[in-house]
């Protein structure tokens, strides 16, 4: 702390930690020792450098602040109550209680102001990425001359922890390439992890790596108020490189027995030792969660300065659109989420047979031209995953209006970019890579589905049938392990108009995430053309009908092998076997309709047989006997491997006869 800290910036800072002491004490859980050592940079950011509305927390031009070290929650639950958010000071007392608003880790769908859910680490960091690459296209589209209208920074606080994990890497790698300089991390580098001092696991030197992935680096004294606000104004005046402040702090300061160790870190400190570490800092014993007036007076100020700051890029905007409607109006349109009607006429009808991987192409660049924010790009696998929108340029840093985004192999990092460019709002983003590598990837995937954020996923190659690549690449468990996500639409199309069915329902999602699972090889035509009401919207249909009365039996597919089950039906209808084929996109979609609906279309007294290139494991929800692979894959062609494995139409119709002879 400077020795220069007034009475109130010092009161206020005690405050923040005092909040956070008691809240951790009452809940008997929790991490109090990083608000203890980073609360001093906390209220520099908040108090000088942060534009935001407390009053209205989705104005649209804010900066955006994301606690990445997400377990010190505390920390920003403190600063948002302080300035003014609808978060009464009861929500801290309820500190990682049922249905609090104040949970464990920061979560975006249920406390205003909390830009995304973090907790698990490196997560935070690699989606302010995307937060600043929405923000730099943007201001690159939609501002002009005298008019900056998208004029805003992205600030992280992070820590030891999140330096650790390689998705931060990956992200702090993409982002030094692009050169965001309104990206600003604040590392709280207290040197203490869990397990203790970090010299037992980390001793890199973090400003080297940083330097070389061409960031703009300082060291300070995270505990000096007056270092932290130079340290802040020099990263802001960088303007072609993100910035990393390495502020050195004390994990738990004020605590006598604690501070600077690794037991810290969580749980509360005790009432001993609470009472001794609030001796230490100053802070009044009684009441608990105490705020003096005039702190509360001071950390206020930031509603009247967020309305007046709202209010003037208010009268800016109205401004611009006098001199620039026609962008204005699409702006406008794009931060409320509304993407027109236009675009739906431009969806295109495909009676081909193609890979749906092509299809999905077909859509994209009928799309794009009328989805002016609509952006993304693929992890080195454009020309496998066929994400570019062919009429424009890339996202680099010479071109930042470019809506094909190179992520490079980095897939991890380009979920979580993906995830950042939706949360900031006005943009919609897509991430594309091979099916198989969501291994590398599920983390941001899942808290995707967590923050109900409606980001896009391509990802190709979704079965064993994409051939000579082998095991490796071939997704076996991939589609049951996705499917379990809660709030995550897997889509497997048949076909190309169910491709262009699903990206529909992806586009006009506004809290559920869609994952595409598309082919490799060529797939006939099969459903219906009507692409703007088409029955893949309801997760499943009925495809073909038995002829000759009720189904006797009923084929369940999805994705390549759909078109088996269309020509095993044909078979067992000649065999006098009436069977209905069920087209199966989307689980989770399925699961959302009526009860009446799913019965109609899966009715419980007929049997089934699911037929999926894919582990068998969740099938028996659906089906009573399943065609389906349980082992790793083989390299050599994708049809022989395919017949290898028993999908033909010809092993579809024994296994069914087979059922029905055991009914």
């Amino acid at each position: 702390m400077a020795a220069t800290a007034s009475s109130l910036e010092l009161r206020s800072i005690n405050t923040i930690r005092g909040l956070a002491l008691d809240a951790v004490e009452q809940a008997k859980s929790g991490h109090a020792g990083l608000p203890l050592g980073a609360a001093p940079m906390a209220y520099v950011l908040w108090s000088r450098f942060l534009r935001h509305n407390p009053s209205n927390p989705h104005w649209f031009n804010r900066d955006r602040f994301v606690l990445s070290a997400g377990h010190g929650s505390m920390l920003l639950y403190s600063l948002l109550h302080l300035t003014g958010y609808n978060l009464p000071l009861d929500e801290l007392k309820r500190f990682r209680q049922l249905h609090s608003r104040t949970p464990g880790h920061p979560e975006n769908v249920l406390t205003p102001g909390v830009e995304m859910a973090t907790g698990p680490l490196g997560q935070g960091v690699a989606h302010s990425v995307g937060m600043a690459i929405a923000e730099k296209f943007l201001a690159a589209t939609f501002n002009r001359p005298k008019f900056d209208l998208i004029d805003h920074y992205t600030y992280v606080i992070c820590s030891d922890g999140d330096m650790m994990e390689g998705v931060s890497n990956e992200a702090a790698s993409l982002a030094g390439h692009l050169k965001l300089g309104k990206l600003i991390w604040m590392y709280d580098d207290n040197g203490i992890s869990i397990d203790g001092s970090t010299q037992i696991t980390f001793t890199e030197d973090v400003e080297t790596r940083f330097r070389g992935l061409g960031w703009h680096t300082q060291r300070i004294d995270g505990m000096n108020t007056e270092e932290v606000e130079r340290a802040l104004d020099a990263a802001r005046a960088v303007t072609d490189r993100p910035s990393l402040i390495l502020a050195k702090t004390v994990i738990g300061y004020g605590s006598p027995k604690l501070q600077g160790t690794n037991k810290a870190h969580s749980n509360p400190f005790g009432a001993e030792e609470l009472k001794s570490t609030k001796e230490m800092l100053g802070i009044a014993q009684e009441p608990t969660f105490d705020i003096p007036q005039d702190v509360l007076d001071f950390w206020r100020q930031a509603v009247g300065r967020g309305q007046s700051e709202e209010e003037e890029w208010n009268d800016l905007f109205k401004r611009y659109a006098a001199q620039h409607a026609e962008e204005a109006s699409v702006l406008r349109a794009a931060i409320v989420g509304d993407l027109g009607s236009k675009w739906l006429g431009a969806l295109p009808v495909i009676s081909e047979k193609q890979a749906t991987r092509k299809s999905s192409e077909a859509v994209i660049n009928a799309i794009a031209p009328l989805l002016p924010t609509l952006i993304g790009g693929s992890a080195d696998l454009a020309e496998s995953n066929l994400t570019t929108q062919k009429q424009s340029a890339d996202f680099q840093p010479a071109t930042p209006a470019g809506k094909n985004i190179d992520f490079g192999v980095r897939e991890h990092a380009m979920c979580a970019a993906v995830n950042g460019i939706n949360l900031h709002g006005a943009t919609r983003a897509y991430g594309g890579s091979f099916l198989t590598f969501t291994d590398y990837a599920r983390p941001s995937l899942r808290l995707a589905a967590l923050m109900e954020c409606p980001s896009i996923y391509v990802f190709t190659h979704d079965s064993i049938g994409l051939g000579e690549d082998g095991p490796t690449h071939q997704p076996i468990e991939h589609l049951t392990a996705l499917r379990a996500i809660p709030n995550f639409n897997v889509f497997r199309p048949a076909d190309g108009n169910e491709t262009v069915a699903g990206w529909k329902i992806a586009l006009e999602s506004r809290h559920t995430p869609t994952l595409f699972a598309l082919s490799r090889q060529g797939l006939p035509a099969l459903s219906p053309d009507d692409v703007r009401n088409h029955p893949a919207e309801r997760g499943a249909y009925v495809l073909r009908e038995a002829d000759g009365g009720t189904a006797k039996v009923i084929l369940i597919g999805t994705g390549s092998e759909v078109q088996l089950c269309v020509a095993a039906r044909d078979a067992l209808q000649a065999s006098g076997v009436p069977t209905r084929v069920v087209s199966m996109p989307s689980w989770l979609l399925f699961e959302r309709q009526t009860d009446e609906y799913r019965r109609s279309v899966l009715p419980d007294s007929v049997p089934k047989v699911s037929v999926e290139a894919g582990s068998t494991l969740a099938w028996p929800r659906y089906s009573d006997a399943q065609i389906g692979i349980d082992r790793f894959g083989l390299s050599a062609p994708g049809d022989q491997v395919m017949k290898e494995f028993g999908f033909t139409p010809e092993h579809v119709v024994e296994v069914a006869k087979q059922l029905l002879a055991s009914k």
